[in-house]
């Protein structure tokens, strides 16, 4: 997954090094997380429900980083500033906790829709032949209380 993450993370650099201008400028802050999720986030996150399961914890926490290196930005937080405190100020859940959602969300559908074909779809086993957690394990932890 070296390929992959080194891919995502290309991507969204671009996208933020387009966008600092704009994330520099007096917009609302809600404009500037909108534009966040719309071109950073969506970058970052492309496809992830099939890819992310297979990445490694350093891995996580570069695609992670991203999302931090972002939000201070549209902030303008200094050093001193935790980035868990700027997401929980604006109420951003971390990568992991959005791929989670998105994937629970794409696996429901799929598995109560009309297409027997996409029922089950990427199944749970025990264990992989290969030993690495399947991307259905994204959602083995329970959904967030809203």
């Amino acid at each position: 997954m070296a390929a992959q993450v080194k891919h995502v993370i290309h991507q969204s650099r671009a996208a933020r090094s387009m966008l600092r201008p704009v994330f520099r400028s007096h917009l609302p802050l809600r404009a500037k997380i909108v534009l966040y999720k719309g071109y950073i986030r969506s970058r970052l996150t492309y496809v992830a429900p099939a890819w992310y399961a297979l990445c490694s914890a350093s891995q996580r926490k570069r695609i992670q980083a991203q999302q931090s290196i972002a939000l201070r930005m549209i902030v303008g937080a200094g050093r001193y500033v935790l980035n868990d405190v700027i997401a929980r100020d604006f109420c951003i859940e971390t990568v992991e906790e959005f791929i989670q959602r998105i994937a629970r969300r794409m696996y429901d559908i799929a598995d109560q829709g009309p297409y027997e074909l996409l029922r089950n779809m990427a199944p749970t086993h025990e264990r992989s032949p290969s030993g690495r957690p399947l991307p259905r394990e994204l959602v083995k932890t329970p959904p967030p209380k809203e």
